[in-house]
């Protein structure tokens, strides 16, 4: 197994099944999507271009996905979180029920078309 999936299995609830949910909708969404372990965290890629990160904080009670390019993003703006981060924004879940896929899935599929851009 490899470190990022370790990361998200050795996750307590409600965090695991979270961050599986995340992941598989990423899978399905991002073509060819390849999973990492950076900076002790799951990031996932398209080619050499990042698209997101998973974050898991128990201590806070929640689970982010973050997009680097997000200042490049146009949807669901009003939804992500940015707290004392200069650039990236992410979708922030407590529970799994909170997470719209219709949402999710758009913001995905806006960052997957925008991978080639930079943070700026």
């Amino acid at each position: 197994m490899n470190p990022a999936e370790d990361y998200i299995l050795s996750q307590n609830e409600p965090y695991r099944s979270i961050l599986l949910h995340l992941k598989a909708t990423i899978e399905a969404v991002v073509p060819n999507v390849d999973l990492k372990f950076k900076w002790n965290i799951p990031c996932f890629y398209a080619g050499k271009s990042p698209i997101c990160y998973l974050n898991a904080s128990p201590k806070k009670k929640f689970v982010d996905i973050a997009f680097w390019n997000s200042a490049h993003l146009t949807k669901h703006l009003d939804k992500m979180v940015t707290e004392n981060r200069k650039v990236v924004k992410s979708l922030r879940y407590t529970t799994l029920e909170e997470i719209d896929d219709a949402i999710l899935v758009a913001v995905l599929e806006e960052a997957y078309t925008l991978r080639s851009k930079g943070f700026y």
